[in-house]
């Protein structure tokens, strides 16, 4: 059996490293082909998490690079026919809900070859978000539907998706997470930046919502601000576009003076994870630290005004907040430092197995 995988962004690569593994690790032979559509470019947001993942070399890197979404879907689109027309998979799968997972899709549907989807079904019910479309547009296609939580199914069926094609497997972020829950303990950053346990925030903002526009940067700056009152530190790693828009907006002195605010480059995966485990709390606006958070019971401020993963929110340790500012956020600083922030409980199946019933479904319905 042929699978192809596709990753282009960040997210990608923690959901497509535990498959590759799983396959890899297979009674039945299966050749596990990688595709990194190279939409994120960066050092550190792409090639250092083959590293860190142990995902080997990808077999095919089309460096798509920079440009408008439909520039991106074009170039991916005509740059993947050719691949998928040599290999001709079993199977593609497609991950998460970038430019690169719909424009993917597409070409594998226009061929004929099954597609599956990791990480279907769910909704921000905002079509302003390209994500959002991505993920409807891509569930629409899809041969398979594999979901992380219940709200999921539920929106699938809602847009007319027969249940025989909705498999809820658990969450492929979540899998790559305990299985280097060990490995990620350490504390280099911590002792680097002489952090303290449980005494400082750690901070990423990247939607065009948030940080395209000066209103949105005067926020942020204002959030960090509130909480250097606090006498916390803060960990900004700097998406690439945050940092070009602090720039343009003649903002980058005003962030860099902050006293208790640390600017780094993005960081690696383990990295973060570090940061993440021994921070007080996470604030962003990044669909994966929502989920990574609530597995570790960090508590998180989403600034968005809705969430396509609503069960960090009513299980889990995320709170959605709809607007930029600092009132919410201390209170809620308050809270947790005076133990009163709800305990986060780990959503079902969210149990470092979800590649396993992946390969399990894709095995019975393949041969059947």
């Amino acid at each position: 059996m042929k699978i192809l995988s596709v990753v282009g962004a960040r997210p990608n690569f923690m959901k497509v490293a535990p498959l590759h593994r799983v396959f890899a690790q297979s009674d039945i032979p299966i050749q596990s082909i990688i595709v990194h559509t190279g939409q994120h470019f960066d050092e550190k947001m792409s090639h250092i998490f083959f590293e860190e993942l142990a995902l080997p070399k990808p077999d095919y890197f089309l460096g798509v690079g920079q440009g408008t979404h439909t520039e991106l879907t074009a170039r991916i689109m005509l740059a993947f026919e050719p691949i998928l027309i040599q290999e001709k998979p079993d199977l593609v799968i497609v991950v998460g809900d970038v430019t690169s997972t719909f424009a993917c899709a597409l070409v594998a549907q226009r061929l004929g070859i099954p597609l599956a989807h990791v990480e279907a079904g769910l909704r921000s019910f905002d079509r302003k978000m390209p994500e959002e479309v991505n993920r409807i547009l891509t569930d629409q296609i899809s041969d398979f539907l594999f979901i992380t939580e219940d709200s999921a199914k539920t929106n699938l069926v809602s847009e007319n998706i027969p249940e025989e094609k909705i498999f809820f497997v658990g969450n492929c972020m979540i899998d790559s997470l305990a299985y280097y829950e060990k490995t990620s303990s350490n504390k280099a950053l911590i002792k680097r930046w002489d952090l303290v346990e449980k005494k400082y925030v750690i901070l990423t903002m990247h939607r065009p919502s948030n940080v395209d526009n000066q209103e949105g940067l005067l926020k942020i700056l204002s959030i960090i601000q509130q909480i250097e009152t606090e006498d916390l530190k803060i960990v900004f790693p700097l998406h690439p576009r945050t940092k070009q828009k602090i720039i343009d907006f003649g903002m980058w002195d005003s962030f860099i003076n902050c006293s208790h605010l640390i600017l780094t480059e993005p960081l690696g995966y383990l990295e973060f994870v570090n940061l993440m485990r021994y921070s007080l709390l996470a604030i962003t606006d990044s669909g994966g630290i929502q989920e990574e958070t609530t597995y570790l019971n960090i508590p998180c401020i989403t600034f968005r005004k809705t969430t396509e993963r609503p069960v960090t929110v009513e299980v889990g340790s995320n709170t959605l907040i709809s607007d930029l500012n600092t009132e919410p956020v201390i209170q809620l600083l308050h809270q947790i430092k005076n133990q009163q922030y709800k305990i986060s409980e780990i959503p079902k199946l969210w149990d470092g197995k979800a590649a396993e019933r992946i390969l399990e479904t894709i095995l019975l319905k393949l041969n059947d």
